[in-house]
């Protein structure tokens, strides 16, 4: 095991893109004067979960989904909206959340300084991933962000990761190691590329699933075991 760079998924596993949501969602909510933002956020948060998963299968794209998700909510209220206004106004909010997980800076740092190289590899909104690492505390741990929207294509597909590669100047898979909480995206999308995984598991969650990663982790300093 000779890993040089480490590719960092971000949501769920370093930001902590639940409490950002609940942030930005209110904010959002609050200047488009919806009355009943709770009823609101049960009726998105489960429709915007489905269509990442279409999205992940190559059902729909991600201008669908960005541009659409706020006005089939609204929808479901009897509101019309136009979909890519309320996509611009919500990056607005959530672009300014880059709340993490405790610990997620100190466990970059350690990284940092024995020696290894380290990337994100996110699937994502250039806009908004851009700027919410830039209200984060981990930004300059990273030597480079890669963001699908930019790459042109996303995880799982292996090319998401042989362009990484490509970009690294590193074609020996074998060097690299991609830590992430999705089995759908960051390990299947790794396996695909003939990459090693490390599940980031904090839930401790059942894997219902075949698709198999290298090792399993359910904190922080899990990782540091494997890598130190």
């Amino acid at each position: 095991m000779s890993y040089k760079y480490l590719l960092f998924d971000l949501d769920h596993t370093l930001l902590d893109f639940n409490q950002g949501e609940e942030v930005a969602l209110t904010q959002f909510l609050e200047f488009m004067d919806v009355e009943d933002i709770e009823a609101f956020k049960a009726i998105y948060r489960p429709l915007n979960q489905g269509m990442w998963k279409e999205l992940e299968k190559g059902l729909i794209t991600k201008k669908e989904l960005i541009n659409t998700r706020f006005s089939k909510t609204f929808a479901h209220f009897g509101r019309e909206v136009d979909g890519r206004e309320m996509a611009l106004r919500y990056q607005e909010f959530i672009g300014q959340q880059g709340q993490i997980f405790e610990g997620a800076d100190l466990l970059l740092k350690e990284l940092v300084d024995r020696g290894y190289q380290l990337y994100a590899a996110t699937n994502g909104v250039t806009y908004i991933q851009e700027n919410r690492l830039l209200n984060s505390p981990i930004q300059t741990y990273f030597k480079q962000v890669f963001i699908s929207e930019q790459m042109g294509t996303q995880k799982p597909a292996a090319d998401f990761y042989e362009k990484i590669a490509e970009q690294i100047g590193c074609s020996d898979m074998s060097k690299f190691l991609m830590i992430g909480d999705s089995l759908t995206a960051d390990i299947q999308g790794a396996n695909n590329a003939g990459m090693d995984s490390v599940w980031y598991n904090p839930n401790q969650l059942e894997k219902n699933s075949k698709i198999t990663p290298t090792y399993t982790i359910s904190n922080y300093q899990d990782l540091l075991d494997i890598l130190l």
